[in-house]
C-alpha cells in the first residue's frame, strides 16, 4: 500500500486522484465509479466529489491501494 500526503483537512477524490497521477481527467473517475472500480475505506464508492480525509484508504480494483496521510504525519 502507497501513501499519498495532503496538506489539507480534506480533498475531493477526483481531485486528489488528479494530483496524485493516478488518473489524467476526472471523465476517467467518473468511468472508474460508474464501474464500481473505486472502494473508500473498502465500500464501493459512487461520488467522485466525495470528501477524502487523513486515514482514509482508497483502493482501484487492479490499480493499486493508496493510504492518504497528513503531510508531515
Amino acid at each position: 500500500m502507497e501513501t499519498i500526503e495532503i496538506n489539507t483537512e480534506t480533498i475531493q477524490l477526483d481531485q486528489l486522484l488528479k494530483w496524485a497521477g493516478i488518473i489524467e481527467s476526472g471523465g476517467q473517475v467518473k468511468l472508474l465509479l460508474a464501474d464500481e472500480l473505486i472502494k473508500l475505506n473498502g465500500v464501493i464508492e459512487t461520488a467522485k466529489r466525495r470528501k477524502i480525509k487523513a486515514g482514509d484508504v482508497i483502493e482501484i480494483v487492479g490499480e493499486g491501494t493508496w493510504k492518504v496521510v497528513r503531510q508531515g504525519e
